[in-house]
């Protein structure tokens, strides 16, 4: 493979322009952003020379943004390559509000609509055009690439680029086709986009896309607004409760393990008084679509899935994100927990796991012939994510080959002390231990538990494991704590499980050691109850609430919401959470106190102003707000 060096640049600064940079009038005037986020005037600069790139930027980091800025300055046309209709669509009803003249090509569209397409391709009129993987590489060579040769391809952002690697977490066959692109289009250069990918995947990019030299852009992997923490999974359903109630009103993501859990899960949290929905392969097409719609239009929270709720999924202000179980690699989990807190906002990233996750995955993947020596590896690493006990993005960070440059994150369980360590953790360890080889590292964790609790079950009674001395030596615990002293005995290397199906805890040389009083460990009790409230971060993007009236927000949220409905798009397409933020925050009285708000460019302010600024203009009335309260937070 072709080794691959990425540019060093310091994550958290945006670079700096002259007042007339000619690319950040078009980000200004179009979609009123008044600086760059890490490494996207790189980006720009060059597309605009014409060589190829690779970017990867985390989820939220403004990828899309690299591509659509220059496709305004440059001639020619941009193609991008995306890999869902759905998003195709997101994409350019979110292009058009901002003024932006975009298409996308692809089979939802009927003949008329692609007529109407392709001459706008003939006359020049788009910027940008959508299409699909499978679109170019089956038509490559024939009439719709002679359009695009005709339309004059200036180049090719190929979105969701680690689809085109088998060492993705993603990898989809028709991705590979596209590394006809260069041959068949040489004047026009390709650029990939990617927000995971490690160096192997990155290598891999290059050499399937056949990129040409490309320059190598890669930003740093931490969320800083993801607030993130790993609990046992004990009493699921008390635990989630608590989660989604710190939620009021939010919207919300809970990965499920099967389609089961996914739709018992949703009936579970109707019941409750949620407003939640299932998804996930099984249902019927027409259900499944109309339960997305659902949920990107807001009128549903919570949307309950299997995996397969995945990249067409853009709603923005997705405020915190469930796994009931541990994903099979730790880039599985980056790619899923990234889809909260897209619009830079707060969110918190919540997942549940235990030790038969791990015995699960590798009984499914050895089923499906998937059990190599890398996914063992990937196993591992997911499970030492979930066990660990020091700081979350740093771990997650470290993970994928960067470093973390500060002790405190103040937005992961560890760092907001919300673990505490047990006292005398290697007594309670020796106990536990002691168990497990009174039993003769014959039985699994249920009759460990059972055992050191003193419940006499008919199982622990037949077997005469009443009569061990290690019989309700820990009857003070809960099976939930005892659970979690187990799982972090095993994350340590002092137990061990064997066998796939129904593992029996073992112990190991290390456990022996310990049990012999030699060495030491720690343990930590589960999160308390309520979560502190996380500390403000270096990005400063925490506390976005400072100044913002909720009840003005909440009536925008609203306006939002009707107009979003009136005209057939997403209430994001309309506007994200921190643009309704800033402009319940500034609460502008006109025009040009309105281009001020974060996010909120030319053409926005034309369309979509006057209902808004009446909004703020009567709840203002009634509540005798202060206007054009100045600066914005964000700036």
């Amino acid at each position: 493979m072709i080794p691959v060096e990425p540019r060093t640049v310091l994550p958290g600064t945006a670079a700096a322009g002259a007042d007339r940079d000619p690319l950040l009038e078009v980000v200004r005037r179009t979609w009123g952003f008044d600086g760059f986020l890490p490494l996207q005037r790189e980006a720009m600069e060059t597309i605009r020379r014409g060589r190829d790139s690779l970017v990867v930027l985390p989820t939220g980091g403004g990828k899309s943004l690299c591509f659509q800025a220059p496709a305004l300055l440059g001639d020619g046309l941009a193609v991008v390559v995306s890999p869902l209709i759905s998003l195709m669509k997101d994409q350019v009803d979110g292009l058009t509000v901002n003024g932006v003249a975009a298409a996308y090509y692809n089979s939802s569209l009927d003949h008329t609509e692609r007529a109407t397409v392709r001459q706008g391709l003939t006359e020049g009129h788009y910027r940008l055009l959508y299409v699909s993987p499978e679109r170019l590489a089956g038509e490559t060579g024939d009439a719709f690439a002679h359009l695009l040769d005709q339309a004059g391809v200036s180049f090719f952002a190929v979105d969701e680029a680690h689809c085109i690697s088998q060492w993705g977490h993603a990898f989809r066959p028709e991705y590979r086709a596209l590394g006809g692109l260069r041959e068949r289009f040489p004047r026009a250069s390709v650029h990939a986009f990617t927000a995971t990918a490690t160096p192997r995947v990155r290598a891999d990019i290059v050499e399937q896309l056949g990129l040409a030299d490309p320059e190598v852009l890669v930003g740093s992997f931490d969320r800083a607004n993801l607030t993130y923490r790993v609990l046992r999974r004990g009493n699921l359903a008390a635990a989630l409760r608590r989660v989604i109630d710190r939620h009021p009103g939010e919207a919300g993501i809970i990965y499920c393990r099967s389609r089961r859990e996914t739709e018992s899960l949703a009936q579970r949290l109707e019941s409750w008084g949620y407003s939640a929905l299932p998804y996930h392969a099984g249902l019927d097409d027409h259900v499944r679509a109309r339960h997305q719609e659902e949920f990107l239009n807001e009128r549903v929270d919570v949307m309950v899935a299997t995996v397969a709720f995945g990249m067409g999924i853009d709603r923005s202000n997705v405020r915190f994100l469930i796994h009931t179980g541990a994903p099979r690699s730790v880039e599985h989990y980056q790619q899923e927990a990234g889809r909260a807190g897209r619009d830079g906002l707060e969110a918190e990233c919540v997942l549940f796991y235990s030790a038969g996750d791990f015995v699960t995955w590798r009984r499914l993947l050895d089923e499906s012939g998937e059990l190599d020596d890398s996914a063992r590896r990937l196993l591992a690493e997911m499970r030492r994510y979930a066990g660990a006990t020091h700081c979350r993005h740093r771990a997650l960070l470290e993970y994928f080959g960067q470093t973390y440059d500060r002790d405190d994150c103040g937005a992961c369980d560890w760092c907001l002390g919300e673990l505490e360590r047990v006292d005398e953790p290697v007594v309670l360890a020796q106990k536990i231990l002691s168990c497990v080889y009174r039993l003769r590292q014959r039985w699994g964790m249920g009759q460990v538990i059972d055992v050191l609790r003193g419940r006499r079950t008919d199982k622990v009674e037949a077997n005469g494991h009443h009569e061990l001395s290690t019989f309700g030596l820990l009857e003070d615990l809960s099976i939930d704590e005892l659970r979690g002293f187990v799982g972090q005995l095993l994350d340590q290397g002092f137990l061990a499980q064997a066998g796939d199906r129904y593992p029996v805890l073992q112990g190991t040389p290390a456990g022996q050691q310990l049990l012999k009083g030699e060495g030491g460990c720690e343990l930590f009790r589960q999160q308390r109850p309520e979560p502190r409230r996380r500390k403000a971060t270096a990005s400063g993007d925490v506390e976005t609430w400072e100044g913002v009236d909720r009840g003005l927000f909440e009536a925008l949220r609203e306006l939002r919401r009707e107009i979003a409905a009136e005209r057939g798009v997403p209430p994001y397409v309309i506007f994200h959470d921190t643009s309704l933020r800033d402009l319940a925050r500034v609460r502008p009285t006109g025009r040009a106190t309105l281009l001020r708000v974060y996010g909120v460019g030319e053409k926005k302010a034309d369309d979509l102003g006057p209902p808004f600024l009446a909004a703020v203009e009567r709840y203002c009335a009634e509540n005798e707000l202060e206007r054009d309260v100045m600066p914005a937070l964000f700036r």
